[in-house]
Formats: structure tokens, C-alpha cells, sequence
């Protein structure tokens, strides 16, 4: 069994345009007499690699501790492309992941400098996925994500974003990207894994 990380390091994380950083506050040193080193964090949910759950684009949406943790646990298919990702792309993503594994089909993660278009997110969102991931800070253009994150929410699309697929091969393999258990949140971050058979 191998395991893969695929997440970013937090302090040094890529940021959505105009979000905070994270900090880190030392609160406690062996050092300086302590019993235990302890550290304090100010942070945005969606820092680094993190999962958006539907409120974070619908009041009336789950928030991260509602999600249904089958989305974020289970087979996953990984795949590559550069650009924006249209229709046609989309339904090509499908087609190969289905035809490679039903049940990792569910779980799509997505490497490479790419987003999903609104078109894309139609059919990721018929296909009623689990999940779909991406390196980006965000899973739609830069400049204009909101409707690509309005399409996949609305049908509980867990959206996985932020993730690093270097060195990672197309192909099938379990995910492991629970999230920090935030109650109320829009999102949280997360440590995500890929283990490979």
C-alpha cells in the first residue's frame, strides 16, 4: 500500500484573491519554560487544500459537519487536462472514468491548470458526482467561479479544491479527504491522501 499526499502545507498555501492567510501564533514553548509547545491559528476555511460544502453558495445548503462523509472517503478516479474544461471534455472525463471503475467514477479529481466551465458543471452535476477536485484555489474560473459553484452545489457535489497531483499517475485509487469536523462552516480545510492498492 502506498499513500499519497496531496495536500498543500498550510502555512505556505496557495490563496483565493483576497482571502486571508492563515497565521500562526506560538502560545506556549518548552523553550521558555512551558510544560508543551502549543500553537494558536487564525485562518479562512477555504486556505490551502479544503472541501466547500453547499452552504457555501446556499443558506439553505449543508454546512461541512452535514455533508455526507461518502463523498469525501471512497474510490476515485484521477485524470489531467489544461484549460478550460467545456462539455464535450466533461462527458469525455466521464465516459473513461466509467468505463475504468463505476464506483471511482463517483470521485473525480481533476490535475493540471485547468478549471470547469459552467457547461462542464452541468453534466459533472447530471452525473450527480460525489465529488470533484482540483489544484486550483477554486474548481471555476478565477475571475468568475460563482456559477460553476452553483450548478455542482445545488446537487450536493462535495467540491475538493486545492489539491496537488504531482507525480500522481491517471488512474484509480481510494481518497481520503474528510474534512476538519467545523460545525456551521461553509468549508474546512483537510488532509487528503490518496492510497494506491
Amino acid at each position: 500500500m502506498k499513500i499519497i499526499d496531496i495536500s498543500q502545507e498550510l502555512f505556505t498555501c496557495n490563496l483565493f484573491p483576497g482571502d486571508d492567510g492563515p497565521e500562526r501564533k506560538v502560545l506556549e514553548t518548552i523553550e521558555t519554560g512551558s510544560i508543551c509547545n502549543l500553537t494558536g491559528l487564525t485562518m479562512c476555511a477555504h486556505n490551502g487544500t479544503h472541501v466547500d460544502a453547499p452552504y457555501h453558495f446556499y443558506n439553505e445548503g449543508k454546512t461541512i459537519d452535514e455533508i455526507n462523509l461518502e463523498a469525501v472517503i471512497g474510490k476515485c478516479y484521477v485524470c489531467f487536462a489544461n484549460g478550460p474544461i467545456g462539455e464535450d471534455e466533461a462527458r469525455q472525463i466521464m465516459n473513461k472514468a466509467k468505463s475504468v471503475d463505476e464506483e471511482a467514477a463517483k470521485r473525480i479529481l481533476i490535475g493540471g491548470d485547468m478549471y470547469v466551465t459552467k457547461d462542464a458543471a452541468k453534466v459533472f452535476a447530471d452525473e450527480k458526482l460525489l465529488l470533484i477536485g482540483n489544484e486550483s484555489q477554486t474548481v471555476g474560473p478565477l475571475e468568475a467561479p460563482a456559477a460553476v459553484h452553483y450548478e455542482l452545489l445545488a446537487v450536493e457535489t462535495v467540491l475538493l479544491e486545492g489539491i496537488r497531483l504531482d507525480g500522481v499517475k491517471e488512474g484509480v485509487y481510494m481518497l481520503n479527504a474528510a474534512p476538519i469536523n467545523l460545525g456551521g462552516s461553509d468549508g474546512a480545510p483537510c488532509r487528503a491522501v490518496l492510497i494506491e492498492e
